[in-house]
Formats: structure tokens, C-alpha cells, sequence
């Protein structure tokens, strides 16, 4: 059990950071600040809300999430690791990882000078992770609330031996209707088809989703903008030590068929995600370490 009391006497900052059980018995980490406010689950590390000031939520959640141990959160930034999508070579193992399906141990939380809330969540190596995978490691998210969102997943290899992994920041992005999204910034990428298992280079300035779309942008490290017009924003995304972004709505007949999304969710949001996967897997020697950042705000 998840003693809130003890968390909140280490950790909490009166009027800032405090703890909270707010979806059936998962323990929260509530943020509030001069910028904006934050809620993170400490079950997967799991990034459910950034709300800047004067703003409505960056962040897209399914009505229909579990919240449940055993089962992911739907939406907000589900961390995927130590690989991405289903397991290469075991399909009973958990889509995306087990590392969103077990709790996060609290390291620090911290007020920079310019107000910035910092979080730190560490997940290390266990006889219940090793039962998944093989491998001895320590994952660490840090979690930054400022004017903009940064999480950074750094994973050290605390083994003897190299080993591999694949990973994503899945952001869930909200919008007022798909039909009014337009994606800058991934202009002359080649990008794989999950669907048609196809490569192709996108020559559009502008992608626009009317169709279901899985697509994995290839060896790119832009920014890129996710512009909804109805609601008067645009949302930059940037991100470091990732050379793939996926971009991903599932449409209307693969969204009713899942079952912790609302049958017409899928017109509400679109992911945007930090990925290292395909080509790009990432390898650490023993002792090594790797960090894969998102960052994301509003365009001035």
C-alpha cells in the first residue's frame, strides 16, 4: 500500500505539490503554479493533465480509461518501455511495455528559482520486471511544469552486460474535432505506413488526418506544431534523443472496437509521440545511460 500521508510529509510543497487519490485508488502527484497545473499518476509515471494558465487542457483523456492496476491509463502520456508496441517475439507479454503498469517510486520533488515545478519518478529492475524482461536497469522520468511540459525518460543500464530497447512518450493531444487539425513541421519525412506496412516521404507542408493513420516518421528530430484554429491555439512539440515520431489516430471503426475508448473519441484527439523503435532502437553498454525528452507548450 501507498502510504499519501508519508508521501506528502517527504515530498509535498504547501500550495504547490501535494498527493492525492484521485481516480479509485491510484495515488496522484497534484501540481499547481504560477504556470499552470499538472496531475501525474504515480502508477506508470502517468502524465494525465497539463493545464498552463488561461488555457484548457494540452493533454487528451479517454472517459472510458480503467484506472486500474493491472490495466493502462488511456491518454495523457502513457510511458512505453522497454519496448514499443507488442513484444517482438512473446504476444501474451503487455503491449508498449510493463514500465505503464507498475507503480513509480517518488525521488524528489523541487521548486526551481523561476517558479518551474521539477518531479522526479524512478522505476528500477525487480523480480517482477525481470519476469518481462531479462535485464537490469534504472528508468527515471522528470517531469518539469513551466510554461511548457518536459518529460524525460533516462534509462541506465545497471547490468553487466549491453542490452537494447525501444520506447515512446505516446502524448494524447486534445482537439476540438479531427477535422481541424493541421501537423507542421514533417514536410520531405519518410515515413513508415503501419497500415499498409509501406514507406513513403510525406511531400505535403500540411498533414491533415480524414483517414485512420499509424505513421512512424523516420530519422527526424523536428518540432512540430499541432495547430487547431477552432480552438485558437497551436501546440509545439519538440523533443530530443528520438529519431522517430509517430503520429496516430486510430479512426472511427478501430476506435469502437477498443475498449477503453468512447466509440467517437477518436475525433477528440491525436497522438503525437517521442518514439525510438524500427531502426531506431536504442543501445546501452553496461554503466550507460540515455535520455528521450518531449517538451511541449503553446505558440505564443
Amino acid at each position: 500500500m501507498i502510504d499519501i500521508d508519508e508521501l506528502d510529509e517527504k515530498f509535498s510543497v504547501e500550495g504547490e505539490v501535494g498527493f492525492a487519490e484521485l481516480e479509485n485508488d491510484l495515488v496522484f502527484i497534484t501540481v499547481s503554479n504560477k504556470y499552470a497545473d499538472a496531475d501525474i499518476c504515480l502508477y506508470g509515471a502517468h502524465i494525465t493533465s497539463f493545464r498552463p494558465r488561461n488555457s484548457i487542457d494540452l493533454l487528451w483523456m479517454s472517459s472510458d480509461s480503467f484506472f486500474e492496476v493491472g490495466k493502462p491509463i488511456r491518454g495523457g502520456i502513457p510511458v512505453c518501455f522497454p519496448w514499443f508496441g507488442p513484444h517482438k517475439t512473446d504476444a501474451e507479454k503487455p503491449q508498449h511495455g510493463f514500465a505503464r503498469l507498475m507503480y513509480w517510486e517518488v525521488l524528489e520533488t523541487a521548486t526551481r528559482p523561476n517558479g518551474e515545478t521539477v518531479v522526479r519518478l524512478q522505476l528500477c529492475s525487480s523480480e517482477e520486471t525481470l519476469a518481462y524482461w531479462p535485464h537490469e536497469f534504472c528508468a527515471e522520468m522528470t517531469i518539469t511544469i513551466g510554461l511548457t511540459l518536459t518529460a524525460t525518460l533516462k534509462v541506465t543500464n545497471t547490468s553487466a552486460e549491453a542490452f537494447d530497447y525501444t520506447c515512446a512518450l505516446h502524448t494524447y493531444y486534445t482537439l476540438s474535432a479531427i477535422e481541424n487539425l493541421s501537423i507542421e513541421g514533417l514536410q520531405g519525412t519518410t515515413y513508415y505506413n503501419q497500415l499498409n506496412g509501406e514507406y513513403n516521404i510525406q511531400e505535403e507542408e500540411i498533414l491533415q488526418i480524414n483517414e485512420p493513420t499509424t505513421r512512424h516518421y523516420l530519422n527526424t528530430e523536428s518540432t512540430v506544431i499541432i495547430s487547431d484554429p477552432i480552438f485558437r491555439r497551436r501546440i509545439r512539440v519538440e523533443k530530443s534523443g528520438s529519431k522517430v515520431t509517430t503520429v496516430w489516430n486510430p479512426g472511427e471503426e478501430t476506435c469502437a472496437k477498443i475498449g477503453d475508448l468512447p466509440d467517437d473519441a477518436w475525433e477528440t484527439f491525436v497522438c503525437v509521440e517521442a518514439t525510438n523503435a524500427f531502426e531506431y532502437p536504442i543501445q546501452l553498454a553496461a554503466g550507460e545511460s540515455f535520455e528521450t525528452s518531449a517538451i511541449i507548450g503553446l505558440e505564443d
